[in-house]
């Protein structure tokens, strides 16, 4: 009988000593830092996509889009809302009428917390008036 309890103490010893082990590291989140796909398509949706970059900024800017730290220092000036990346039309620039739509698109992750975001503009010259030169959408 001493011995049965032996045996099962021991048993019981090595297998809390094996769930004891070294810890994991564990990523705090299920998404990398800011990590985030952008495109621009002809039409009123993001079917046709004509341009796309990547852009991330933790730990480095990089990415595939041409300037990833001046677009990730516009993202980090306005907390990631894309909305404010959009600022006034530029009142000097005259461009033309036609409704020729164009859509700009953000996917992914911005510190953390998952993102999806889309504008229409009426035609490319107003697109690029509305964003004024902004970096994040340069490319």
């Amino acid at each position: 009988m001493r011995h049965r309890i032996a045996t099962v103490s021991a048993a019981v010893l090595l297998t809390l000593a094996g769930a004891t082990g070294i810890a994991q590291a564990q990523p705090a989140s299920l998404y990398a830092p800011s990590a985030v796909v952008l495109t621009v398509a002809q039409g009123e949706d993001a079917d046709t996509v004509e341009r796309a970059s990547t852009l991330s900024c933790a730990p480095t800017a990089q990415g595939t889009h041409p300037d990833p730290k001046a677009a990730c220092t516009a993202l980090a000036a306005t907390a990631g809302t894309f909305d404010t990346l959009l600022a006034a039309p530029d009142r000097n620039r005259a461009c033309p009428m036609h409704y020729a739509p164009v859509t700009v698109t953000a996917e992914g992750v911005w510190q953390g917390s998952r993102i999806s975001w889309k504008h229409t503009f009426s035609n490319a010259c107003t697109m690029s008036a509305t964003l004024n030169g902004n970096a994040v959408f340069a490319f």
